[in-house]
C-alpha cells in the first residue's frame, strides 16, 4: 500500500468514495443530517491552503482518502475554535477495502507528518454514530476532548472531539 498526496485529477473520484463510504450512516441518521454531511465531505474544503489530501492507493486503486488540515485552521466551518494542532478529517475507506488496515495507514501518515513540523498533538472529530470509527481512534491512543464537541445540525447528534498526544508517541 502506498500512502501519497492526491491529484488533482483524483478529486472529483475521492470525493465520490468519500460519500459511498459513509452512505451505510444514512439509515441511522436523521435525513437532515445525513445531507449536511454529505455537503461536507463532498466540499472543496479539502484543497483549502495548507490542507493535505492524501490518498492509500494498492496497484492503481485509491481505496482510501483523509485530508489533514493544519493548525489554527478552521477546519470544521465555525463549528469548533481553532485548535493549535493539525486536525484529520474526512477519512474514508471505501467499503470494499474495509478491514485492511487503510485507515490505519492513513491516520498513521497523519501522524507522522505532524510530528515531522514539530507538532504535539494531532486531533479529530467523528460523529457519535461512528462506533467502529470511535474504536479505531481509541485503539490508537486518541483521547476524548469533550469541550470540543459539537452539534452542527441541531438534531442532537454529537460529533466527538479527539486528540492524540504525539510527545508519548
Amino acid at each position: 500500500m502506498i500512502i501519497r498526496k492526491a491529484l488533482e485529477s483524483e478529486l472529483p473520484y475521492i470525493r465520490e468514495q468519500r460519500v459511498l463510504s459513509y452512505e451505510e450512516h444514512a439509515a441511522r441518521i436523521p435525513l437532515g443530517h445525513w445531507q449536511a454531511l454529505k455537503l461536507a465531505i463532498s466540499s472543496s474544503v479539502d484543497t483549502d491552503p495548507g490542507v493535505e489530501l492524501l490518498v492509500a492507493e494498492v496497484d492503481g486503486t485509491i481505496l482510501g482518502s483523509v485530508a489533514l488540515f493544519p493548525a489554527e485552521t478552521d477546519a470544521y466551518e465555525g463549528n469548533v475554535e481553532a485548535v493549535d494542532y493539525p486536525e484529520i478529517r474526512m477519512l474514508a475507506v471505501s467499503p470494499a477495502a474495509r478491514g485492511k488496515g487503510v485507515a490505519t495507514a492513513l491516520i498513521s501518515e497523519c501522524i507522522k507528518l505532524s510530528k515531522e513540523r514539530g507538532h504535539h498533538s494531532i486531533g479529530l472529530h467523528t460523529g457519535e454514530f461512528m462506533e467502529k470509527a470511535m474504536r479505531l481512534y481509541e485503539g490508537m491512543g486518541f483521547e476524548r476532548l469533550s469541550q470540543y464537541d459539537f452539534i452542527p445540525a441541531n438534531d442532537g447528534i454529537v460529533v466527538k472531539a479527539y486528540r492524540l498526544s504525539l510527545d508519548k508517541e
